[in-house]
C-alpha cells in the first residue's frame, strides 16, 4: 500500500481525534491506523457501553488478549537477554516485568489514565486500571499492527524508556514468598485474614489483608486485587520483624505455648469395652462345663502401696496395639 493512501485513510479521523492521536503517537511512537482498536482499549467496563446487539463494550476483551502477546513478547525478550540462565529465573523476571504493579507504575508514567474513558471518574490514581489499560492496548497494538509490533514496543518504548530490565529481574518483590519461606524455616503458622471488601468510585474492588502469625496481628495492606493487599501486608510484616524484637519475641513466645500443649505426651489408656482386669479361670475350672446363665464375675482389686514408685518408663508418644495393652496389663495382675 502506498504512503499516500495510508495518509488519506488516516487523515478524515485525524482531524476530527486531533489529541486522542496526538496522545497515542506519544506512548506508540506511531499513528494507529485503525482507531477503533484504541478506543476500545480506552474503554472501562464502568461505562456500560452496549452495541446494537446488546453486548457490553469495554476492554476487558482487548485486556486478555494483549495479558498473552506480554507473556509471550516479554518471555522471548528475557529468554534472549540472559542466555544461559535458568528457567526458575526467567520465569520470576517476567512475572516482575509483567506484573500489576509494574505495568501499573508504566501506564501512570505514560499517562494512559488520564485517557481511559469511565463513568465520569478519574482512574489516574488507580494502578489496576491503568495496568489493565496497557494490556489491552497491547491488544489493540496486535490486532491494528501485529506481533513484531508488540515485541518492539514493550522493548523500545517500555524496556528503553521507563524499566531497567537489570533492575527489576534482581529485585526481591515477592514479599509473601518470602514471608512464608521466614514462617516455614522457623516453624511459625502463618495466615491471612480478609478485613474488608469493598468497591470504590469506579467499580474496581478493594481488599485489605492483615498478616497473622501464631495468632499474633502482623501488619495490614490494602490493594484492588487479593494478592496486590497479601504482598503489602508482607511487606509491611517483614519491615516490622527486623526492627521490632518485641514483636518477634510475641511471636516465639505464641509458638512454645502452641508447642508445648501439641507435645504435652498422653498415657496409653485401657480399652472399656473388654474385661481385661477380670480373673482368669484355673485349669480346673477349665474342665467343667460351661454354664448356661454366667454369673457376674468379680473384679480383682489391686492394692498399691501408696509409698512405692511409679514406674513411667512406658508413658511415650507411640500408640499401643490392644495385644500389647492385654498383655501388660496380664502380666502387671499376676506379677508376685
Amino acid at each position: 500500500m502506498k504512503l499516500n493512501n495510508i495518509i488519506d485513510r488516516i487523515k478524515l479521523p485525524f482531524r476530527k481525534e486531533k489529541e486522542l492521536f496526538s496522545s497515542l503517537y506519544a506512548i506508540l511512537g506511531f499513528y494507529p491506523r485503525n482507531i477503533e482498536y484504541y478506543k476500545m482499549a480506552l474503554m472501562h467496563k464502568s461505562i456500560r457501553k452496549r452495541n446494537d446487539k446488546g453486548k457490553p463494550l469495554n476492554n476487558e476483551r482487548l485486556e486478555f488478549l494483549g495479558d498473552a502477546i506480554l507473556d509471550a513478547a516479554v518471555g522471548y525478550i528475557v529468554y534472549r537477554h540472559y542466555e544461559g540462565k535458568r528457567e526458575g529465573f526467567l520465569t520470576n523476571t517476567r512475572s516482575k516485568l509483567v506484573s500489576r504493579e509494574t505495568l501499573g507504575k508504566v501506564a501512570n508514567e505514560m499517562g494512559l489514565g488520564s485517557l481511559v474513558l469511565s463513568a465520569g471518574h478519574s482512574t489516574s490514581h488507580n494502578s489496576y486500571v491503568e495496568g489493565n489499560a496497557l494490556e489491552a492496548l497491547v491488544g489493540a497494538l496486535y490486532l491494528d499492527r501485529g506481533y513484531e509490533a508488540c515485541l518492539e514496543f514493550f522493548e523500545k518504548r517500555i524496556l528503553g524508556k521507563y524499566i531497567d530490565i537489570d533492575k527489576v529481574a534482581f529485585k526481591e518483590v515477592n514479599f509473601k514468598s518470602k514471608l512464608l519461606e521466614w514462617s516455614q524455616k522457623n516453624r511459625v503458622r502463618m495466615d491471612f485474614r480478609m478485613l474488608k471488601q469493598k468497591k470504590d468510585e469506579n467499580g474496581s474492588p478493594i481488599f485489605c489483608f492483615q498478616v497473622v502469625l501464631e495468632g499474633v496481628a502482623g501488619e495490614k495492606g490494602t490493594g484492588f486485587s487479593k494478592k496486590e493487599a497479601q504482598q503489602l501486608a508482607s511487606k509491611e510484616t517483614l519491615q516490622r520483624l527486623k526492627r521490632e524484637p518485641q514483636f518477634v519475641e510475641a511471636v516465639f513466645a505464641a509458638k512454645t505455648n502452641r508447642t508445648q500443649m501439641e507435645e504435652e505426651p498422653a498415657v496409653a489408656v485401657p480399652e472399656t469395652e473388654r474385661d481385661i482386669f477380670i480373673k482368669q479361670p484355673h485349669e480346673d475350672e477349665e474342665q467343667k462345663p460351661a454354664q448356661k446363665t454366667q454369673k457376674p464375675q468379680k473384679q480383682v482389686e489391686v492394692d498399691v502401696d501408696d509409698d512405692a514408685d511409679f514406674d513411667l518408663s512406658d508413658i511415650s508418644h507411640k500408640e499401643k496395639s490392644r495385644e500389647e495393652i492385654i498383655a501388660e496389663a496380664e502380666a502387671a495382675a499376676y506379677d508376685d
